[in-house]
């Protein structure tokens, strides 16, 4: 008998019947099934007594063999934060638009659920980026979980239209540059498909270990994207602005006033996703992006 984790994208009606789809199966196969109060109240279980940590760093119940993504890349950033710490094997069950990180189609599901207990699977790792909130007040008045992981990307913005972020910079113990902008996406190889793409920056290989730095709307003459050797820590600090906002993989997750800074580095662990054969990263990216054979 196998413990599995379902999380579920719980406003998207065709996740919810794919995941009650899942837990019949799991439990017609005798596998204990693992939700959050608010994934168990989506699909109208009773609630499991273990409420979904608000922080990123959350993690699933001891014990845990697998955890199953029921939706798109957001709930798969979702589930990342709830495992990660832990190593669980995740598995992407892509209910969303073509995504990055899924692996099954819904009509697979059984079928994948079967190979996986059968522990017919390969496993694919991701890196993934600590991310520390550093306080220059002594006490954290909102209580932010650190660290915090992001499987895509941290972003320091400004908290309303009409000002420019200024945020100083230092990589490793040497300041790099304050940038003036309308953010900053500190970005991991994965991620660098996402938000930092958006904003102009270079698609990596998710094979890589590194870090991406991409100033959003960019005032200042310097405006290019940086890549960094993951072994390098990158210190973010809001200076000259008011307050600034950090937001990790797509969730708002503090307010930081002048002085306050944001430290991302790599994590001591990677994201661990479950593989049925050899993902191919170039081909999801041409059909993402419509990008034509030579």
């Amino acid at each position: 008998m196998a413990r599995v984790a379902l999380v579920v994208h719980r406003e998207r009606p065709a996740a919810r019947e794919v995941g009650r789809r899942a837990v019949a199966w799991l439990e017609a196969h005798r596998h204990e099934v693992w939700l959050s109060d608010e994934d168990a109240a989506a699909l109208g279980r009773p609630a499991p007594g273990a409420r979904e940590p608000k922080g990123v760093g959350g993690v699933v119940p001891p014990g845990t063999d697998v955890a199953v993504a029921l939706g798109g890349d957001g709930t798969i950033l979702r589930a990342v934060g709830l495992v990660v710490a832990s190593g669980v094997p995740l598995l992407g069950v892509n209910l969303g638009r073509l995504g990055f990180l899924t692996d099954v189609e819904p009509g697979a599901l059984d079928e994948a659920l079967a190979r996986v207990m059968g522990g017919e699977f390969g496993i694919e790792e991701r890196m993934v980026m600590a991310v520390q909130v550093d306080r220059a007040a002594a006490a954290d008045p909102v209580g932010v979980a650190s660290p915090l992981w992001a499987l895509n990307e941290a972003v320091l913005e400004r908290p309303s239209p009409g000002h420019t972020l200024r945020v100083a910079v230092t990589i490793g113990s040497r300041p790099w540059t304050t940038y003036a902008a309308d953010g900053l996406i500190v970005a991991t190889p994965t991620g660098s498909t996402a938000y930092a793409f958006s904003a102009g920056g270079p698609i990596l290989s998710p094979r890589l270990r590194a870090l991406l730095l991409t100033p959003v709307a960019p005032h200042m003459p310097f405006g290019r994207s940086l890549v960094v050797d993951a072994d390098e820590t990158v210190r973010v600090e809001v200076a000259d602005s008011p307050a600034a906002v950090l937001v990790v993989d797509g969730r708002e997750r503090a307010r930081l006033a002048e002085a306050d800074a944001v430290v991302c580095s790599a994590a001591p662990h990677a994201a661990r996703f479950v593989t049925f054969e050899e993902r191919d990263f170039y081909g999801i990216l041409k059909a993402k992006f419509r990008v034509s054979d030579r």
